[in-house]
């Protein structure tokens, strides 16, 4: 693929023609907020954290920079008054929904919402949104990987991890609310055949895997 240019915050930046927008940026450090994007993600991206919003030149609304292919001459804006309340809205929505212990979870410090909350200036807890206790069992039955569901994002990062270095036993199940990362059958992950080979908790950004 031809090198090209493209201007993202008014910089000028060379990429290569048709790379994703996202990791165009982040490859040359202009940060946008993500958790679901994964890089071998090229054709079908599933832009379900809703997180990467930019402002593209000539296109009506923003856009999620996972789904962007890049051109020559592309313009893109990352912070923007619209940009900002969708990312803002998003991550409250995500908030909502997740148990907040940072003190005691295993990814303090190195945690993709605390990451977000420090770039763009977002509280962790909720202001404007209820928080929504699902109290799920925390899984602790394998032997080296403890998962609580609680404090899953639904990043799908744990899945693609245990597919290609694991055993490939996670996966989703359910719809909307219910959604939840789980085994076939919904066993325990001690009974799933899971080696505890880490891959799970090494993937996920938030702590929801993590190793005993």
């Amino acid at each position: 693929m031809r090198e090209i240019t493209i201007t993202i915050d008014d910089r000028l930046i060379s990429a290569r023609e048709g790379d994703i927008l996202l990791w165009a940026a982040l490859d040359n450090g202009v940060y946008i907020p993500h958790l679901c994007a994964h890089r071998e993600e090229l054709k079908h991206p599933s832009a379900s954290c809703r997180l990467c919003f930019v402002e593209v030149q000539g296109r009506p609304m923003p856009v999620p920079a996972c789904t962007v292919k890049v051109s020559d001459g592309l313009v893109v804006n990352t912070r923007s008054e619209r940009v900002d309340a969708l990312v803002a809205a998003g991550f409250e929505l995500i908030m909502s929904n997740h148990r907040l212990d940072c003190k005691n979870c295993a990814a303090n410090g190195n945690c993709g919402l605390q990451r977000i909350a420090k770039e763009r200036k977002l509280r962790l807890k909720p202001k404007n949104l209820p928080v929504l206790e699902r109290d799920l069992q925390v899984d602790s039955s394998a032997d080296g990987i403890v998962y609580d569901p609680n404090k899953c994002v639904l990043c799908g990062h744990c899945i693609r991890s245990c597919r290609s270095d694991g055993k490939g036993i996670l996966g989703f199940t359910r719809r909307g609310y219910d959604r939840i990362v789980t085994t076939f059958g919904d066993v325990p992950l001690g009974e799933s055949g899971c080696n505890s080979c880490g891959a799970c908790a090494s993937a996920c950004p938030v702590g929801a895997f993590a190793p005993k």
